[in-house]
């Protein structure tokens, strides 16, 4: 079973908030879930979308063709009716679409929600609830688990309200065709559904963070609302910042203090930040950075996804200045590749950066409860104090890393420059100070890349030792791929497949083992200027041929297939 949802009209009218209910109540029942939504920055107005996926396997995207098109008025019929199968449902507002609309497919299903919700009802706002107890009957969910799900969302709001949206859920189920279309297995789920922004947060605390200092910025501020939800509760704090320059300045200043620290942001916070990145990156003190990548430049595309700061997050910043570039795959990898960069941070004592999309932090998805038993934590190294004056906070070692202090610690102290310093801290312009120490923090990368060469979590593979073609992504576009990958075998086509996970440094060893024997190299990416295409080129001297997307959507499966069929 692969059944595939869309939900589409004007922002303000509960799309997004239909789609949650239904993605919930789906995913109770035992199916596997993937969502995404996309929507303008505007309050009101403007078209938004919420895709539900729901599969009795493990569906890794949000799929190609709708099975079902939910319409809250006339114009999301005519923007997505294109994207419905031969076969497709249409379910729309009688009140919005009169029957006689040229557009309405075969396949069409109307009724009056929004004089349902207006005159019966006397909430117009429950419209879309109407709508969610509708969708819910009429693909077989039963009318329990969609009154559990009302009432774990809104019951907060007030009994009034949660009570008008329950019975706005049972009337728009009583007004489903009595008909089944689609069987829905009845099995107990053992999953959570997490966004890619919740599942961050999760691991950040798991991890051991302890301070979040963040700036609200769409579409990382989901990440400061959890925080200050959550992590109280963990005996952490968390500071809004009066911008992202103080938000990073916070963070590095309480990991200087010895708290595990982190921040998030977007493409125009993470330009803001670059100099404070300098800092950490000069007084080596270890901080976490999500950057929940939007379309760019300037404001650019607030709401939309897009990958195009790759550039910004290996090479952004006057200086040599040292760096992790970590990219989650799908929601279970940002809880586990969150854990990682603080792990690096802690280890190598530099910042961590943590690169996410518009489309992968608020997906959501069923993932598996994790072992929290199994997870392994790092902790920075601590310098062992016995003499006065004896200690060398940036003494230069074989490895790069030097032992830290806490501030207060007798015989530890040490002041944090951001300008060059000898060993213990102490401003130094000499070239031979400032050659020294520049070998001394790039030692730590060289460190890193000996460390992290086998590592599992920098790469993921479908290898095929037959393949001439080989296909290499980054970040959210894994699930596209792997969909992608599996037709074409299906198909016949020899394909191998690698995402690669850490980006900065690059996992060479890995990606030459994994490239040996190929002929051609496809590299699918969420920006014009094909980024990691080029990195891929400057690093391993590789012809990659890039396949490019700046639509501010993620690819589909079929986008990518048709590309590999075009190369192979």
């Amino acid at each position: 079973m692969d059944l595939t949802i869309r939900f589409a009209g004007e922002s303000g009218d509960g799309v997004i908030l239909a789609g949650e209910v239904l993605t919930y109540a789906i995913s109770r029942i035992g199916l596997k879930i993937f969502t995404f939504r996309t929507y303008p920055s505007s309050v009101r107005g403007g078209p938004c979308l919420y895709q539900l996926r729901a599969s009795d396997w493990h569906a890794y995207s949000q799929g190609d063709q709708l099975d079902i098109l939910v319409a809250f008025d006339t114009e999301a019929i005519a923007s997505h009716s294109k994207d419905l199968k031969p076969d497709g449902e249409l379910i729309f507002d009688e009140d919005r679409t009169p029957k006689t609309y040229s557009s309405l497919r075969k396949r069409s299903l109307g009724a009056p929600f929004t004089s349902i919700a207006k005159n019966e009802l006397r909430l117009p706002k429950a419209r879309n609830m109407v709508v969610a107890g509708y969708v819910g009957a009429h693909i077989g969910v039963s009318k329990e688990i969609l009154e559990e799900v009302v009432r774990n969302k809104l019951g907060s709001r007030g009994e009034e309200l949660l009570n008008t949206n329950l019975l706005a859920i049972n009337t728009g189920f009583g007004l489903a065709p009595k008909a089944t279309p689609i069987a829905l297995p009845k099995t107990p789920s053992n999953k959570i559904i997490l966004s890619g922004n919740q599942a961050i947060v999760l691991g950040a605390i798991a991890a051991g963070c302890r301070f979040y200092a963040g700036y609200p910025i769409t579409p990382a501020s989901d990440i400061l609302d959890s925080m200050v939800s959550l992590l109280p509760g963990f005996g952490g704090a968390i500071l809004q910042g009066e911008d992202e320059i103080a938000s990073l300045g916070a963070a590095i200043g309480a990991s200087y203090a010895g708290i595990k620290s982190m921040t998030a942001t977007s493409g125009p916070g993470l330009s803001l930040m670059t100099e404070m990145m300098g800092l950490s990156s000069m007084a080596e003190i270890p901080v976490v950075i999500v950057d929940a990548q939007r379309g760019g430049p300037s404001t650019g595309l607030p709401t939309k996804t897009e990958q195009s700061d790759l550039n910004h997050a290996v090479y952004g910043g006057h200086g040599d200045a040292t760096r992790i570039v970590l990219a989650p795959g799908n929601v279970e990898d940002c809880f586990h590749q969150t854990i990682r960069a603080f792990n690096l941070a802690e280890r190598y004592q530099l910042p961590v950066i943590l690169l996410t999309d518009q489309s992968l932090a608020q997906l959501t998805e069923g993932v598996p409860m994790p072992d929290l038993e199994s997870i392994k934590i790092t902790e920075r190294e601590k310098a062992e104090l016995a003499e006065i004056d004896g200690f060398r906070r940036y003494a230069v070692t074989h490895d790069g890393i030097s032992p830290m202090t806490l501030p207060g610690e007798a015989f530890g102290e040490y002041v944090a420059e951001s300008v060059e310093h000898d060993e213990k801290g102490r401003p130094s312009f000499g070239p031979h100070a400032h050659s020294e120490m520049s070998a001394k923090r790039f030692r730590k990368l060289t460190t890193a890349t000996k460390e992290l060469a086998e590592d599992p979590l920098n790469v993921m593979e479908l290898p095929d030792p037959d393949a001439d073609l080989a296909v290499i992504g980054w970040g959210s576009t894994q699930g596209a791929i792997h969909e992608a990958i599996l037709r074409a075998r299906k198909n016949g086509t020899h394909v191998r497949w690698l995402q690669c996970k850490l980006l900065n440094p690059l996992p060479e060893a890995q990606l030459s083992k994994f490239l040996k024997g190929a002929k051609k190299v496809l590299v699918p990416e969420l920006n014009y200027t094909s980024q990691f295409a080029n990195l891929l080129r400057a690093r391993l001297g590789i012809d990659a041929i890039s396949l490019t997307k700046t639509e501010g959507l993620p690819f589909t499966p079929d986008e990518i297939l048709r590309k590999i069929e075009e190369v192979a």
